[in-house]
């Protein structure tokens, strides 16, 4: 059940849920790549025409309540799933900005706080090489719902696409826009009991807009050793996180080495939770689908 356009259930939290068609026909494309998180004799639900013929247990992109919905329609065993708060609460992006954060980020809620963050160029002129900030909005996902916003020349466009995103009180992630040098990511599988079991890291290739490309696991060399102490802690504090807020199933964390305006490099362990499957979580794990 290939319902990549999740976010955007758990961003309205309206339901029955109606995928567009410029959705349907994006999972279409996708679905040679997404045949990774598939296994012999798998069938897809979402997107196709019809039942499945064989298959007796469904699996979901993300447990949300048009997903399990779907499967109950077509006869499927549906998996055992967090609530759909909790698959919102993981998922949004004030919890991705407890405790990591590039300085100078901060969730904002308020215009007010918004514009006070932009005025703290002091911070900003240390990690941006040209004092650009980008905006995310709490749910989003493929590069979408993000803004990137010259500090202090805010247009009247982008004025008006900061107040609509908080017009609804759901805030948004306001962070320096950084020089990246090298994207990736580490994905896990976490059980109802609090078990966790980590793949090996990936390599990202992000374009401009924020949208992922592909993935590759990554060679020996890829990360340092001190990256990876990092990245292993981010998801080992990241699992305890999602296990106090009542999720279980699978997860990645994105994360990326950036260049200061002084040429010195660092690693931002965490900047993207995702609490669901993701593109690159089937070569994390080296093709294993774990239960």
């Amino acid at each position: 059940m290939f319902n990549l356009d999740a976010e955007d259930e758990l961003l309205r939290g309206t339901w029955p849920h109606t995928p567009t068609k410029v959705m349907r026909e994006r999972v279409e494309a996708l679905l040679p790549r997404l045949s990774t998180l598939m296994l012999p004799g798998d069938e897809v639900l979402w997107p196709s025409a019809g039942k499945p013929v064989h298959a007796k247990v469904g699996r979901a992109w993300c447990p949300t309540r048009w997903a399990l919905d779907q499967m109950a329609r077509a006869g499927l065993e549906a998996p055992l799933a967090p609530p759909a708060e909790v698959l919102r609460r993981v998922n949004h992006r004030r919890f991705t900005s407890q405790r990591f954060g590039l300085p100078g980020a901060e969730f904002v809620t308020t215009f007010e706080r918004l514009v006070a963050v932009l005025g703290e160029a002091k911070t900003l002129a240390s990690v941006s090489v040209e004092n650009n900030w980008l905006m995310k909005r709490p749910l989003g996902y493929a590069g979408r719902g993000r803004r990137k916003i010259a500090s202090g020349a805010m247009s009247d466009v982008d004025r008006a696409w900061v107040e609509a995103a908080l017009r609804d009180g759901d805030g948004l992630q306001v962070e320096p826009l950084v020089e990246r040098s090298m994207d990736c990511a580490l994905h896990g599988q976490l059980g109802s009991d609090g078990s966790l079991q980590l793949g090996q890291p990936t390599v990202s290739v992000i374009d401009a807009s924020g949208t992922w490309v592909s993935s590759e696991a990554a060679k020996p060399d890829a990360l340092t050793e001190a990256e990876q102490v990092e990245l292993e802690t981010a998801a080992r504090v990241t699992a305890s996180q999602l296990t106090e807020a009542g999720y279980f199933g699978p997860f990645g964390l994105d994360a990326f080495r950036w260049r200061a305006p002084d040429g010195s490099l660092h690693f931002q362990p965490r900047c993207e939770v995702n609490a669901r499957y993701s593109m690159g979580w089937a070569i994390g794990f080296r093709g294993q689908r774990l239960p």
